[in-house]
């Protein structure tokens, strides 16, 4: 900062018995079955309407045992066996029934899937499951037909105030007899200026942070905002250092950000994977060629990308058998692109996609504070352990938010007196885009498919270096400037704790690699819990004064 004074912006305060914060699957499935419970529900989101985060994009399908000869102990088994050892089998086995429940539920409440001649839903095969059970609902779009389905359902829904254009700054806690307890969250909205939401109960369901890195399948609001508000306030986040590569992002020019995915469903098609010379190189790398993990498929394809060399994936069989209706998403990546996947294999790289790790939660959502609650991508249940398996994360996001609403429904709070803060000078500006993709290209560079331990050192002292800089960023005066200094700070702090969970694991688990520790440790089969004092000591803003007011 500049040392000038500014003037106190003030802050309105407004009341609901649950503030959601997230428009995606989890965020909205969440609000659903609250207000479909009677409580008052505010969903706040920084995008500008409704649905927003990564389930928007989402092409593969969802994971979901309703196939003949298929069961939830099968899918359990296999997404057990894709997480390297750290999947917490009670988990797998919690997400494969209660996946079967709420997917069926929604199929009778109206959610159009892709059915076959008898009525029944078409369920295709993906990398690593043993069976086809994946659901598709328009083709390749499956993500955008939920989040469509649900969005729709929470804008016809009474008891559910939607705030758009509403980034989260800080999660408002209170210090009582039995330690803390949240109160609500503090935000910027584009309509209204600062305001506090006061509630007993907070659910985080703001997706993952695939824009800390240069090149990712996620959209722009993916920063971290979710788990850096849960580490701000104290709570535990776990396994922070397995971050997912989608092995076949499209390999398009262009500045850091969100590259399109090819979806795992082509390779379950019969897309393979080329070298330069037409070589389908995954038959050398694993059993399963084209449907081994994708941890395996990513770091196969990227140590060829590292060395320069191209790496394509070839869709001409399923174009010339007339497969390209069932992705229409792809093949209009493609024509956007000038690829003609007909005619040629299109080029692929990886790309960030999903975060294994995040907030600390039981089987329910509860974190380690008490009113604060986490869903989806945010949460870590340790259904994934080291490598997720492919089409799990729609379903988790779905059945866990169901099992947040449910606790939550049983957990009433009585209102208390709420700690008011003073509304926050933040930091921002033109300048706050550069240190943005400064950071991103350090992540892209140094804590990728491959680290090391002095890539990892580096990587942790620059970022330091980046936030002591984005402190000094004149203040941000509007909305967009001012969402953009707030995930610039939960991007920064976010990469910070990655980078300090890469340093500490001194092995290679599903998806973190280590060049410098190339073996799976017996050691090492544990999880790994952060919290923000993990880090070091580093110049932040002073926290915000607070003040009493009664709820």
């Amino acid at each position: 900062m500049d040392g000038a004074s500014y003037p106190v912006s003030p802050v309105q305060v407004v009341h609901s018995d649950v503030v959601v914060v997230g428009s995606g699957t989890a965020g909205m499935a969440a609000s659903l079955a609250l207000a479909q419970a009677g409580r008052k529900v505010r969903l706040l989101t920084k995008t500008d309407d409704l649905p927003g985060g990564s389930s928007l994009w989402a092409q593969g399908g969802v994971a979901v045992a309703l196939g003949a000869g298929d069961s939830a102990a099968d899918h359990a088994a296999d997404t057990v066996a894709a997480g390297a050892g750290l999947t917490d089998p009670g988990m797998a086995r919690l997400l494969a029934e209660a996946g079967i429940v709420e997917m069926s539920a929604l199929l009778k409440a109206g959610l159009p899937a892709d059915r076959g001649a008898d009525g029944k839903p078409l369920l295709g095969r993906e990398a690593a499951h043993g069976r086809h059970r994946i659901l598709h609902a328009g083709g390749d779009a499956t993500g955008r037909t939920l989040v469509t389905f649900l969005a729709d359902r929470v804008r016809a829904t009474p008891g559910i105030s939607i705030h758009t254009r509403a980034a989260a700054a800080d999660l408002v806690v209170r210090e009582t007899g039995r330690g803390r307890r949240v109160q609500g969250v503090l935000a910027y909205e584009d309509c209204t200026g600062w305001v506090l939401h006061v509630a007993p109960h907070v659910v985080l369901a703001t997706g993952g942070t695939g824009q800390l890195w240069a090149v990712t399948t996620n959209p722009p609001e993916a920063t971290g905002d979710g788990m850096a508000l849960a580490a701000r306030a104290g709570a535990h986040l776990a396994d922070l250092e397995f971050v997912q590569f989608h092995p076949t992002a499209l390999a398009v020019a262009g500045p850091p950000g969100r590259r399109p995915l090819l979806t795992e469903a082509l390779r379950g098609a019969g897309a393979k994977v080329l070298d330069a010379s037409g070589h389908a190189f995954m038959a050398d790398e694993h059993p399963d060629a084209e449907l081994a993990p994708r941890d395996v498929v990513a770091r196969a394809i990227g140590r060829r990308v590292a060395r320069g060399e191209k790496v394509f994936l070839d869709l001409r069989p399923l174009w010339a058998a007339g497969k390209s209706e069932k992705f229409p998403t792809v093949a209009g990546i493609c024509a956007e692109a000038g690829l003609d996947p007909a005619a040629a294999p299109v080029p692929v790289a990886p790309a960030a996609h999903y975060h294994m790790g995040g907030v600390l939660t039981d089987a329910d959502g509860r974190t380690s504070i008490p009113g604060l609650w986490a869903a989806g991508e945010v949460a870590c249940t340790h259904v994934h352990g080291a490598n997720r398996l492919a089409s799990n994360s729609l379903l988790e996001a779905v059945v866990f938010a169901g099992r947040v609403a449910a606790a939550l429904m049983a957990e009433p709070a009585a209102p208390q007196p709420v700690a008011v803060p003073d509304a926050p000078v933040v930091p921002g500006g033109a300048a706050a885009a550069d240190l943005a993709a400064e950071a991103q290209l350090l992540m892209a560079e140094k804590v990728g498919l491959v680290r090391d331990g002095l890539g990892l050192a580096e990587a942790a002292a620059r970022l330091q270096g980046l936030t002591l800089a984005a402190e000094r960023l004149v203040p941000a005066r509007d909305y967009d400037g001012i969402r953009a200094g707030l995930e610039l700070r939960n991007r920064l702090l976010l990469s910070r704790l990655v980078v300090e969970a890469a340093k500490r694991r001194e092995e290679s688990r599903g998806a973190h690699t280590r060049a410098d520790h190339p073996e799976t440790r017996d050691a090492w089969r544990h999880h790994q819990i952060l919290t923000y004092s993990d880090l070091g000591r580093v110049a932040e803003v002073e926290p915000a004064t607070t003040r009493e007011t009664r709820s």
